[in-house]
């Protein structure tokens, strides 16, 4: 046990009202002394585990109450988390709507990329707020009861949103290096998705089975209450179930996936970049080639962000076994709140990604954004007839004052034209090779 000047007077008081020990031969002991008569005591009693979790909940009694922010740091937390929750909640609602609501997105791979949307959705909207709210005023005020779901859904979304990558990534492969061979079906997607979340809920069972609150008590009436994971064999970081289980997770949702991600996606790149085929391409060869490029290059993106931005969440819970003392440190606060919205803001990013490197993902969300400025520009001014703009970027009577969103809606109706034009144009191709187009969309 090691203290500080902070811990001190707690030690003291402590060590007299639970152990029985002098005050007078206490204030005589320096710090390395105090610390080995405490400890000593502690470990010769028959009750030695029980006797010292008393004298931690005994220390916080003589202290005041911690991680208390300025009110500014607060607001600026609360400002920087607010616009990244809004952000990926409109983000992910658009990108499930797009594949749902049109036929001609509704393939295998975007199927997944719903299931991704939806892990993503719930994250933010099950966890993120209460997390973010407990972290920032180191307080759980959400019950028992909504500890043990938040724990439970934390880990089983996060734990489903990496195998849905990971399942798109063996569908990509699988359609690059095997063309020939049937792709995934819709079914076996279906069954894939139910395997997904039935092993992710399994591994999340620990956070519905162990989930408790505490309560600390501090001076002049002060109270915390901490939401964690009750261990049999302790509190977590005391316990070496918590740790063991926290390095699982680290390894089954993180570096076994990653490796098995980097592994397909390195095969697939040197067939599309570095292989040369033998003889001259056609021209629908090369526009399948640099489709087949396109698609791989987003998924690596969205990999290579959820690699970047995971990682130091993931990582921190094993660290803190090894160095029990960094949770006491004063920026430790700082360093959670930021781990944590680096790791929310993968759902942010998601979507963006889609936009930048997919064009029909881009031209849906061009149409969602232009309904949003036309009918954003006709309150402005004041027409209280204005009709509901269900086709936006399509119609033709839209009065729109905004020179962006004209130039947004002009832009979408061309992409759509061509796209249709293209589409009807290679159209008795792909029905003769759909295994191949397979592999180009998304």
């Amino acid at each position: 046990m090691n203290t500080d000047n902070q811990t001190l007077n707690g030690v003291y008081n402590c060590s007299v009202t639970l152990l029985g020990l002098n005050l007078s031969l206490l204030l005589m002991l320096n710090e390395s002394e105090l610390t080995t008569v405490v400890e000593k005591t502690i470990d010769s009693s028959p009750e030695s585990e029980v006797l010292y979790n008393e004298f931690l909940e005994c220390l916080p009694r003589y202290q005041k109450r911690p991680y208390d922010l300025p009110w500014w740091q607060e607001l600026v937390w609360s400002l920087t988390f607010a616009v990244m929750l809004l952000i990926a909640t409109g983000g992910n609602i658009i990108v499930i709507w797009i594949v749902l609501a049109h036929r001609e997105m509704r393939t295998v791979t975007n199927y997944f990329l719903v299931n991704l949307s939806v892990a993503d959705l719930m994250t933010l909207l099950l966890n993120c707020a209460f997390n973010f709210t407990s972290m920032l005023n180191s307080n759980w005020p959400f019950g028992a009861v909504y500890c043990t779901i938040n724990n439970f859904v934390s880990n089983m979304t996060v734990a489903s949103s990496v195998f849905t990558m990971v399942v798109i990534s063996f569908d990509r492969y699988v359609a690059i290096m095997t063309p020939l061979k049937p792709r995934i079906s819709r079914r076996v997607s279906v069954i894939s998705m139910i395997v997904i979340w039935t092993i992710a809920s399994a591994l999340a069972l620990p956070g519905f089975l162990y989930s408790a609150t505490k309560t600390w008590s501090y001076l002049e009436n002060k109270t915390r209450i901490v939401c964690y994971l009750s261990w049999p064999d302790g509190d977590y970081v005391y316990s070496r179930s918590d740790y063991l289980y926290n390095l699982i997770f680290l390894i089954v949702t993180y570096l076994i996936p990653m490796t098995l991600m980097v592994i397909c996606y390195t095969l697939m790149g040197r067939r599309l970049w570095v292989t040369k085929s033998i003889g001259e391409l056609t021209q629908y060869q090369t526009n399948s080639m640099k489709s087949k490029r396109k698609v791989v290059k987003m998924f690596i993106a969205v990999i290579a962000i959820f690699a970047i931005f995971w990682l130091p969440y993931q990582g921190i819970f094993v660290f803190m076994h090894h160095d029990s003392q960094f949770m006491k440190s004063s920026y430790i606060q700082h360093i959670y709140l930021g781990f944590y919205w680096l790791a929310m803001s993968h759902a942010m990013v998601n979507p963006i990604i889609y936009y930048w490197m997919n064009i029909r993902f881009r031209m849906y969300f061009q149409r969602v954004l232009c309904k949003f400025c036309c009918l954003i520009n006709q309150r402005n001014i004041g027409n209280q007839h204005t009709q509901q703009f269900v086709d936006c970027p399509r119609s033709e009577i839209i009065r729109c004052n905004s020179r962006r969103c004209k130039s947004s809606s002009m832009r979408w109706k061309q992409s759509t034209v061509d796209s249709q034009e293209r589409h009807y144009q290679t159209r008795s191709i792909v029905d003769k090779n759909r295994s191949s187009q397979d592999a180009t969309t998304v």
